[in-house]
Parts: structure tokens; C-alpha cells; sequence
């Protein structure tokens, strides 16, 4: 059985079967959490976009269910994110668990003071359902489900793409073809693109069941736990009274056994005990790769999320990290189709989410090494260090059950302006990403639009033709930005700082937006 109800969208016939259409300024494929995120994110700027889906619903199961700060504000743009967080499940603080002790217990953000929690646990296809909604209210996005992209041409001045549907066949051309189409892209293995990386031979059992009682809100992972001695457990409570458990497995369980109901019921029985009482709501077995294409742009065709990189499921930075690179791209892509920027704008997209990418595998394959050792000695190290962390500071800092998604920097990257000032001791420096505060009876990511925007702490009310949000130096927002009288951020459009300074100058404002906008 299942809590939700699994919506069929229509299919409407294209008018393409028809007669030839009008050239698109943008296609995306695929309507998981990247593809519509991005199709809001360049609708909501005027640009119209063609999003296409070969299914008609959601995704089956709750798949990626930890929503983070940063997804949420992305979202909380198109009035979307406070339904996620009241319909989620809200959670900022772990435990992490040897045999049936706890030996260390973290918070991802201990300081008050944001519009969002550090995550919201909600079901994949709530985001979607969520995000489909919103897309249909959008003039300027047009979704067509159950339509299947079945070849690509890409020249240098376009692409053409032949759509397969339940009427027929279709050819539909675009200026930019954007692949959001997941880990088995159909677009990327058209055009022959390699996909390297690493694969994890590991096996996990995710089962979803549906548990009333007083379920904890925080994420629980067990090393070692009684009801699962020889391996890892991880619990997360979501909507609607599930709770997903994901049980460690090995790499010689026989899969299709491991999923049986029964099978998963006497691991359930066994963590839970024999009054608790649930129903079955999804299962899977399953191993996973990290990859990444080495490149994220192919002339006029791009590619984002699962499609460009895929990461292990520890620490959640799969669909967070396609989020991000949607709000990356969707600024860039949206200036370069205006003129307001050259196309090789978009060589900052790949090179900056590609350094994203590197950070993402490289953290979830740390903590994948540290679940699954694969060696003897490393197997040793890790229970060391839990038999020390209980007692010993230094050791909780090396366990790693998933270090957990947070905006990833942009250190280093071509757009950034690099500081002037050398008597900074806070605040975020340019690469990485704002930090949001109260703003009398708001918040600052509020007074945000969609362009670059300037923090000016105490200072002039215009800026080189940039919306000013004028800040006191005091209070909150002002020592997380070490504010002085005079202190300015130019803020990007996806919220990352490109330049700061510790006093105004148009001058240096004017040349630092010129290099952020690839001029």
C-alpha cells in the first residue's frame, strides 16, 4: 500500500505532429527535482522553456527525501518552500549510535537566526508534485508528459531534438537543450557521452513503512546496532508517519530476497520489537556509483544533476546538489539568451559545478569508506574511533556517517572579484555562498530578487545601477557579514558572494558585476 496518491498528468497532444513549430530559446528533459526547478528558475525570468517527461507522474517512492537551507531558498522564490516545510518533517540535530549507546550528537545549525532549518525531510514526490504545480502557473513553462526524447542533433547555432509520443514522432528545435534527465540519461547516451567514476559494490536495503507512535524527529545511524549487529542502520522519520530505514547489507546478500516482505518485516521486528505495528509502503535494494561527465557543456547542449554527477546517497547531496546546479545555471543561461552576457558565461557553470561535484563525491565517498571499510586497517580505525568518541572530542570529529549538504564554495572561480582588504576576520568571503539573518520583520534573503543585489551596511542607498538592500551595522545580519561602517557585498543572482569590500567604491562595484557577468 501506499499514503500518497500518485497523480496522472495529462498528455496533450503536441501541435508538432501537426506542422513544424516555432523555434524554442530552451528544452529541458526530464522533470525530476532538477528539471522543473530550472524551468521556474528561467520562467520566472521571462525566458520560455519546453520542459518534456516520458512518464506521467511522479517518482515511484520517496527516493531523495532530505531537503536542505539551500534548496529551500532556492524554492521559497516561486512560493513553494513554506509548503514543504509544513508538510515535511523539520530536523537539524543527529545522534549517532554505537551498538545501543550514543556516542555523539551534532547540530547542524546550532545559531538561531534563518528563515529555513538546516533540512526538512520530505518525499521526492511531494518536491515533485510541488514543483509540477507551481510550473503550470507559470505562463512561460509548457510541460509535456509522456513525451520521450529519442535523438538529438546539436549543431553550433542549435538543437534538434525528435520527441517520441503515444500519437507519434516529432521534431522540435531549440536554441538551448538542457539534460536533467537523471543517471541513465537518454540524452547523455545519444550523443555518446562518457559517464567515468566509481562504483560501490556495497548493497542497502531502504524500506519505507508507514509506524504511528512517538517517532523521533532527529536522524538516528547505528553502527553495530543489537537488532542489526553486523552492520549499519539509518533511520529518518518523514510525512505522513514513515520512517525510512536503511539497513546495511553487504555486497553478497541475495537481493531479491532481501526485498521480500517478510524478510523486511523480521529486521523491522527485531529494531522495533513485537508490539510495534506498520504498514509497507516502499522497498529497495540498492548499490551506487559516483561519476561525473568531464564536461557539464557541450556546445548547446548542457546538462545538470543526476545526468552530470551522481554521488552515494550519504549525506544528501544528490538532489540538493541538482538544485544548485539549476540555480547556478539558470542566471547565466538566462543573460546569455537576453544578450546581456557571451555564451561563454556558461563555461562558469561547468567549471564552478564541476568543482562542486568534486567536493560532493569527495565527501560521500568518505563517509561511504568510513560505513563500508574496505580494507582491514580501515575497518579498525573506524571502530576505534567509535569506541573512543564517547569519551574523547577528537575522535566524534572523525566519525562520519554522512557529512551532511551544505552550499558548496566556489573558491577560485573566474567570477569572482578577490578582496582588496585584508582585515577581514568574518563573514562570507567571495565563493561562497550568503548568509541569511532578520531584517526588521522579515528576512534578508527577502529582500532578494532575481538579479545581482548589494549589501550596504551603513552605507550609500545606490550602487552602480544594482538594487541596494541597506543594512544597519549592528545586530545580527552585521556580524555575520563583519560589517563596519561602509561594508558592501555584491551579491550574485544564485546568492553567492562576488565581491566584498570594506567601503564603497562605484568604481570597484561596476568592474566587479562587469567580471561576474562574464563581460
Amino acid at each position: 500500500m501506499s499514503s500518497y496518491s500518485y497523480k496522472r498528468y495529462p498528455y496533450v497532444r503536441p501541435k508538432e505532429l501537426e506542422a513544424p513549430g516555432e523555434r524554442r530559446p530552451v528544452v529541458i528533459v526530464g522533470a525530476g527535482i532538477a528539471g522543473p526547478t530550472l524551468a521556474l528558475s528561467l520562467g520566472t525570468r521571462g525566458v520560455p522553456v519546453v520542459l518534456l517527461d516520458d512518464d506521467d507522474t511522479v517518482s515511484l517512492g520517496s527516493r531523495s527525501i532530505c531537503q536542505a537551507k539551500h534548496s529551500l531558498e532556492v524554492w521559497d522564490r516561486f512560493g513553494i518552500a513554506k509548503r514543504m516545510v509544513e508538510k515535511g518533517i523539520t530536523w537539524d540535530r543527529g545522534e549517532v549510535y554505537l551498538r545501543d549507546k550514543p556516542v555523539f550528537r551534532f547540530n547542524l545549525q546550532p545559531e538561531p537566526g534563518h528563515k529555513f532549518p538546516a533540512f526538512v525531510n520530505l518525499q521526492q514526490y511531494y518536491v515533485e508534485e510541488y514543483l509540477y504545480e507551481r510550473c503550470a502557473t507559470e505562463p512561460a513553462i509548457e510541460m509535456r508528459h509522456r513525451n520521450k526524447v529519442v535523438a538529438v542533433s546539436s549543431r553550433d547555432d542549435g538543437v534538434t531534438v525528435t520527441v517520441e509520443t503515444p500519437d507519434g514522432r516529432y521534431d522540435l528545435e531549440t536554441d538551448w537543450l538542457v539534460a536533467c534527465d537523471g543517471v541513465r540519461s537518454s540524452v547523455r547516451h545519444l550523443l555518446g557521452l562518457s559517464y567515468p567514476g566509481e562504483v560501490f559494490n556495497d548493497q542497502f536495503l531502504i524500506a519505507d513503512v508507514r509506524l504511528k507512535g512517538d517517532l523521533p524527529r532527529e536522524r538516528r545511524f547505528w553502527f553495530y546496532p543489537p537488532f542489526h549487529p553486523s552492520n549499519s542502520v539509518l533511520l529518518h522519520r518523514q510525512a505522513d508517519d514513515i520512517l525510512r530505514v536503511d539497513f546495511q547489507l553487504g555486497r553478497d546478500a541475495d537481493a531479491e530476497e532481501e526485498k521480500k516482505p517478510e524478510s523486511i518485516d523480521r529486521r523491522l521486528r527485531q529494531m522495533f520489537g513485537p508490539d510495534a505495528r506498520w504498514e509497507h509502503e516502499w522497498s529497495s535494494v540498492y548499490t551506487f556509483t559516483c561519476r561525473m561527465m568531464e564536461r557539464f557543456v557541450h556546445g548547446r547542449v548542457i546538462f545538470a544533476g543526476d545526468a552530470a554527477h551522481v554521488v552515494s546517497p550519504f549525506g544528501a547531496r544528490g538532489g540538493n546538489a541538482a538544485v544548485a546546479d539549476a540555480d547556478n545555471l539558470a542566471w547565466k543561461l538566462a543573460r546569455v539568451i537576453a544578450g546581456k552576457s557571451p555564451a561563454s558565461l556558461l563555461d562558469s557553470y561547468c567549471s564552478e559545478r564541476r568543482a562542486a561535484s568534486r567536493e560532493n563525491i569527495r565527501q560521500s565517498t568518505r563517509s561511504t569508506d568510513f560505513i563500508t571499510p574496505k580494507f582491514e586497517a580501515a575497518r579498525r580505525f573506524r571502530d576505534a574511533t567509535l569506541a573512543l568518541a564517547k569519551d574523547f572530542p577528537f575522535a566524534r570529529a572523525l566519525i562520519n556517517s554522512g557529512r551532511l549538504s551544505v552550499p558548496t564554495a566556489h573558491t577560485g572561480s573566474p567570477l569572482d572579484t578577490p578582496d582588496v582588504d585584508d582585515d577581514w576576520t568574518g563573514g562570507p568571503p567571495p565563493g561562497r555562498a550568503m548568509i541569511d539573518a532578520p531584517r526588521g520583520d522579515g528576512w534578508l534573503i527577502d529582500g532578494l530578487g532575481q538579479d545581482f543585489t548589494v549589501l550596504s551596511f551603513d552605507g550609500p542607498a545606490d550602487a552602480a545601477d544594482v538594487p541596494v538592500v541597506a543594512l544597519e551595522c549592528s545586530g545580527l545580519a552585521a556580524r555575520r557579514y563583519d560589517a563596519q561602517p561602509g561594508t558592501t557585498y555584491l551579491i550574485r543572482p544564485d546568492r553567492y558572494v562576488a565581491a566584498r569590500w570594506r567601503h564603497y567604491d562605484r568604481v570597484a562595484v561596476r568592474a566587479a558585476l562587469a567580471r561576474a557577468t562574464g563581460q
